[in-house]
């Protein structure tokens, strides 16, 4: 990670650490590096609804005018909806405003290529170096101009409505849009479910992005579904780039689980590259054992949907995703989309009459508790390097005695260390995860 950018674009408090200054900078710097690719760079920009999307889209747009950008302004969509159109309507460029499952106050600025697919570390990298060192005069002739283009969001939601199950759908479904994007697209995008579905999260107002809703806050999905005997409660976060359920019976379905519901039915299809799976170090080991068990190939990246997306890129693999519930189906999309993947979840369930509960099934997870610990930049950047930290880690690996695991690392895109212990007894992974939590905390808090 830069100065500015996490593992998933540039992310923190809006008007504190992500003002206006920085974004018009970032701006700029985009707009300088399109420039050796064209003399008049087309950009498409969206955000979700969070209240300061308005002075982070104002600060970018002068920014990248300034260079000559023609911008395209889709308003409020999810992030895949940006990838999509960056890759198919012939833009140089493609920027969401979204700090995804973070709280209102947080935003964030995702940069994509023109193949809607995330920048390198090299390319951010770059526009770091540009941010604090200059930018140069801008060559190009043209004239910066913006345009609010409406249509782009409806060709987003009609490629999505493709993806409908063909088989008619008579499923009972619950869907959280999170107060986020997917207020813009799902009511829409679920259409064929008829009368029987229910949407909840689905009046933003610029602060409850997130709220007691959505991926990451899933006790009232699960109390909605069961009170009105749903087959199904579909969860996504603030910019809809993740999905996570509920089945029949009130219980979580993460994406580890999706993971292997979608492994099946691609393998089945014979559309299951190599019959490869990629996931990620923090992937339930259950998962493994679902490999070993149905003959696929497992690959494990560091955390992030990014790193997945690399790994599938350089091998050709067809799916990959993460526990947090970013699922990428490579023949669809170049990044992880939230509405995409419970289409394919709810075409699974349609072709095979199986409920949601069963097709969960053969996914068995390990007990596994987190622990998420506050902590300064500083304590983050000194997790690698203290002695007392590796000594803590390596002690609760030993007491597992091989019946589990722990996994350490700073969060990407929050101010927290995640600690996480899995164990074949849940109350062991419970009671070793607060303890290493309670011994880190000593520690960093005094860094």
């Amino acid at each position: 990670m830069g100065k500015y950018f996490g593992t998933d674009g540039v992310r923190g408090v809006a008007y504190e650490f992500l003002n206006a200054d920085l974004a018009e900078k970032i701006g700029l710097a985009f707009g300088s590096i399109l420039l050796r690719l064209t003399d008049s760079p087309r950009v498409v920009i969206g955000g979700d609804t969070r209240e300061s999307y308005g002075m982070l889209l104002n600060s970018l747009t002068r920014g990248l005018t300034a260079m000559g950008a023609e911008v395209h302004v889709a308003g409020t969509v999810p992030t895949p909806a940006i990838a999509y159109l960056t890759a198919k309507c012939g833009f140089d460029g493609g920027i969401m405003i979204s700090a995804s499952h973070n709280p209102y106050e947080y935003n964030g600025i995702k940069i994509l290529g023109s193949g809607g697919f995330k920048l390198s570390d090299e390319q951010e990298n770059e526009i770091e170096e540009l941010i604090e060192n200059g930018f140069p005069a801008r060559p190009s002739i043209h004239t910066g101009r913006i345009i609010n283009d409406g249509t782009l969001l409806q060709k987003y939601t009609a490629y999505l409505q493709g993806f409908a199950p063909e088989k008619k759908s008579t499923v009972r479904a619950v869907i959280d849009c999170a107060n986020g994007s997917a207020t813009a697209t799902a009511k829409d995008v679920f259409a064929f479910l008829g009368e029987n579905t229910v949407f909840i999260g689905d009046s933003p107002n610029g602060k409850n992005i997130n709220d007691g809703c959505g991926s990451t806050h899933l006790p009232l999905l699960a109390e909605k579904v069961v009170k009105m005997g749903a087959d199904i409660g579909i969860a996504f976060d603030g910019d809809a780039d993740r999905f996570l359920a509920i089945d029949e019976k009130g219980r979580e379905v993460d994406g580890d689980a999706v993971l292997a519901i979608l492994a099946e039915s691609l393998k089945e299809k014979g559309r299951l590259y190599k019959n490869t799976v990629v996931g990620t170090v923090a992937t339930n080991y259950g998962f493994n054992e679902f490999a070993n068990a149905g003959g696929y190939n497992f690959l494990a990246t560091k955390v992030g949907d990014r790193y997945i997306l690399e790994q599938m890129e350089r091998g050709g693999y067809s799916l990959g995703g993460e526990q947090s519930g970013h699922t990428i189906i490579r023949e669809a999309a170049t990044t992880g989309d939230g509405q995409l993947t419970a289409l394919y979840i709810l075409s699974r369930m349609a072709e095979t009459g199986k409920t949601l509960s069963e097709l969960a099934k053969v996914f068995k997870k390990y007990p596994q508790h987190t622990v998420n610990l506050r902590v300064s930049d500083e304590g983050k950047r000194r997790m690698a390097s203290d002695e007392r930290i590796d000594a803590i880690i390596k002690d609760a690996q030993a007491r597992l005695t091989g019946n589990g695991r722990i996994l350490v690392r700073p969060s990407g895109t929050e101010p927290v260390v995640r600690i996480m212990v899995e164990s074949i007894d849940e109350n062991t992974a419970q009671t070793l995860c607060r303890d290493v939590a309670e011994k880190l905390k000593s520690i960093l808090d005094n860094i």
